[in-house]
């Protein structure tokens, strides 16, 4: 059976995510490893990785995820912070291995600042290539679908299916994180079990289901292909929850790990009810 989790806080100390996931009665969870408005970042000390591993431990916690910074672009053409996106994708994926975490998700960027959006595909895919060079760890590295605002990369299925065909290094280290709320903006109906078997179905056929590794089930506050990313608690968006358990029970889909980034406040009644959905 699936398991419901939601991104946590970690401030104060890492160890504080599994008791905060703990608090929400989550199962598994999501969390920054560092603060997310900076390149910089203290390192990882033993002390500190020793009090994650115990928290996770003796509250029974087997998959949790780390998301990377929103800071991080693959695809500039400033080579400072398309440099620094590649360090801290890199970084975030061995410390990811060292808290024993399943998989980094993130977003690769935007394409504004190349000439075009082919260049900026290349571009993403060279410096996917470097994050995974020499890499030895455990933790995947997930590449997560947009909602395709702007120039922002991997909105489509094709497109991501491009960043991933271009993967030549480290491969197996690669899958996916499909977000329902970015799915929905980008133009993927998932409003009745019509609609998500068809989505489902197109996901398998440019990306392959056994690479999808978690989902981040978020319902939307804006329509169908509209481009943006505005997340809504469960049942009050457009997707509707009629649709987000079509999600929940698909039969490809429900032994994976459900992941929701709604607002804290109101999230509690997120949690019963996909509870309550997956059985449904």
């Amino acid at each position: 059976m699936s398991k419901i989790g939601a991104h946590v806080s970690a401030a104060g100390g890492l160890y504080n995510a599994p008791l905060n996931a703990v608090a929400e009665q989550l199962e598994t969870f999501q969390m920054f490893s560092r603060p997310p408005q900076s390149f910089k970042c203290p390192p990882l000390e033993d002390a500190a990785v020793a009090a994650f591993k115990k928290a996770v431990h003796d509250n029974g916690f087997t998959s949790y995820y780390i998301h990377a910074p929103y800071l991080i672009s693959l695809a500039s053409a400033k080579p400072s912070l398309r440099h620094g996106s590649i360090t801290m994708l890199r970084e975030e994926l061995d410390r990811g291995s060292r808290l024993g975490v399943r998989g980094v998700m993130f977003h690769t960027g935007s394409a504004a600042s190349q000439p075009s959006r082919a260049e900026g595909i290349k571009v993403a895919i060279a410096s996917l290539n470097k994050v995974l060079t020499g890499y030895k760890g455990s933790c995947l590295l997930l590449l997560e679908n947009t909602a395709g605002g702007g120039s922002t990369l991997g909105c489509g299925f094709e497109e991501l299916a491009q960043l991933y065909k271009g993967i030549k290094t480290n491969k197996a280290k690669v899958g996916f994180c499909l977000d329902t709320a970015h799915a929905f903006g980008s133009g993927y109906d998932l409003r009745t079990k019509a609609a998500v078997n068809k989505t489902i179905q197109a996901f398998d056929q440019h990306l392959g289901l056994k690479q999808l590794q978690v989902i981040q089930v978020n319902d939307s506050k804006v329509d169908l292909n509209s481009k943006k990313d505005r997340h809504e608690h469960v049942g009050h968006g457009k997707i509707g929850s009629e649709g987000i358990g079509q999600v929940l029970r698909h039969p490809k889909l429900k032994h994976l790990d459900f992941i929701l980034e709604t607002p804290f406040e109101g999230r509690a009644d997120d949690v019963a009810l996909l509870k309550r959905l997956r059985t449904a």
